[in-house]
């Protein structure tokens, strides 16, 4: 290789030296490549282009191997014996000497194999080279690469191997994001749907037991959001003086009462426990929102799932319905708890009433304070404290009934009813639930096509790396 001397052809630009030494280098700086530094004989060394720019590239020498051609046209009396024993310029690997066919040679048409006889001939007879013979020629240089390369290639092994796994790790990363192919058969298909359903409720059961967030917004619900309704209940308007005389006496009608207003009591305790449903059914209601956001954030959080769109919107479809039936289940045994505290009342604590009367100790007092603003201010006083002890007993069972009816509810059947309706379809049906975009579908088939390669070029490298 010689730059310097390089005819220009017609045509070519003039930058084509360059080219083509960025061209060579572009090769040669890489740290596999084994670079063979091939210069005339007939030339003086030291101007060798290959020999500099192998220099370099690899100024250690360990993969540079130095080639001497045209010995046969060296001048009478000259030799390349410095060179090919290192005296001249000594490199990592030896030097060697071939002989190829010359201009007459190519005309005749004179094949290689002879070529090479010829070159063994030359070496064996040459009173200069004789010694070397055995380390010259094309044949010796072709067995010498050969056993180097084999060993690169052995060096180089592990650092191939790792290089490798590691990419079959990635690519397996990725088809376990992408998601493996779909069977074609119905049963598989209603299997994979169903595993894809199970990893949703896994996920989702983890929000309301607390291995993910969400769960204890339920629990605010029960420790902020009811007794705050609670509170905001209008009673002191319900109980005030002016209405409680207004409802007792509605209630007494023509003939008054003769010792307590048993019915105006109980019109007053009715009135005020009908106002605990709305905070019941409210309760009701924000748990259901909470387990539609559960769903909702479940669902995509479920990684299988993403790449099934219609899927998805189906499972969510399905979780609503039941939701929707769980909540008006809730809202009926709620409302019953409230009815039921309206329904019978607590006798025990009426019963207290007139012995708290006689502790007054003045019995004719007490008949005319019966008609009086004192009077009905210990009426209202008396139904507050009632409402307040059913109030205290709500707060206590409206949440047992809400998470029975619908937060246990959720997590034990939430798509039982979607699993039956799933065992009825037919192939066809299953399939489209399992449709997917096209483009993730060719990214995986190119990521599967590499990643058998890879495997079997690990397999190739297994089998042939420890062989001598």
């Amino acid at each position: 290789m010689n730059f310097k001397k390089f005819v220009f052809a017609d045509g070519q630009p003039e930058s084509i030296v360059q080219d083509i030494e960025n061209m060579v280098r572009s090769y040669v700086e890489k740290p596999n490549c084994i670079i063979l530094a091939i210069s005339p004989a007939n030339q003086d060394i030291a101007t060798s282009d290959a020999i500099k720019l192998a220099r370099e590239v690899d100024p250690s020498g360990e993969r540079t191997f130095g080639v001497l051609t045209k010995l046969d046209l060296m001048d009478k009396g000259t030799n390349a014996l410095d060179v090919l024993e290192g005296r001249s310029y000594r490199l990592q690997h030896p030097w060697v000497g071939i002989v190829n066919r010359s201009q007459a040679d190519i005309n005749k048409n004179v094949d290689m194999v002879v070529a090479r006889r010829k070159e063994r001939e030359y070496f064996a007879t040459s009173p200069d080279y004789g010694h070397l013979s055995s380390k010259m020629g094309s044949e010796y240089l072709a067995k010498l690469l050969s056993k180097h390369l084999e060993s690169v290639i052995r060096a180089r092994i592990p650092s191939i191997t790792s290089l490798i796994n590691k990419s079959i790790d990635e690519l397996e990363s990725e088809m376990d994001h992408l998601g493996r192919p779909i069977a074609v058969d119905a049963g598989a298909q209603l299997y994979t749907i169903l595993e894809l359903c199970r990893a949703f409720d896994r996920i989702f059961k983890e929000h309301l037991d607390g291995g993910r967030p969400g769960g204890d917004r339920i629990y605010g619900v029960f420790d902020n959001q009811l007794p705050a309704a609670l509170r905001k209940l209008p009673f002191d308007r319900h109980l005030s003086q002016q209405n409680v005389r207004k409802i007792v006496s509605e209630a007494d009608g023509y003939q008054p009462h003769l010792i307590a207003p048993e019915q105006g009591y109980r019109r007053l305790i009715e009135g005020s426990l009908n106002y605990f449903r709305g905070p019941a059914e409210a309760s009701v209601d924000a748990v259901h929102f909470v387990l539609k956001e559960l769903v909702r954030k479940s669902i995509g959080e479920t990684q299988e799932l993403r790449r099934f769109p219609t899927l998805q919107a189906e499972i969510a479809a399905a979780a609503g319905e039941s939701l929707e039936r769980f909540r008006e289940e809730s809202k009926k045994t709620v409302l019953r708890l409230v009815d039921m505290e309206t329904s019978y009342l607590t006798v025990d604590f009426f019963r207290k009433l007139p012995q708290e009367v006689e502790k007054g100790g003045n019995p004719a007092t007490s008949t005319v304070d019966r008609y009086t603003e004192g009077h009905f201010r210990r009426i209202g006083s008396n139904v507050s404290s009632y409402v307040g002890m059913v109030s205290e007993t709500l707060k206590s069972t409206i949440p047992k009934a809400v998470v029975y009816c619908q937060v246990k509810e959720a997590k034990q059947s939430l798509l039982n009813h979607f699993y039956t309706q799933i065992g009825k379809k037919e192939g066809k049906q299953l399939a489209q639930l399992l449709d997917e975009d096209p483009a993730l579908m060719e990214r995986r088939q190119q990521c599967a096509k590499r990643l058998e390669l890879y495997k079997a070029a690990r397999d190739e490298i297994d089998s042939v790396s420890w062989v001598r």
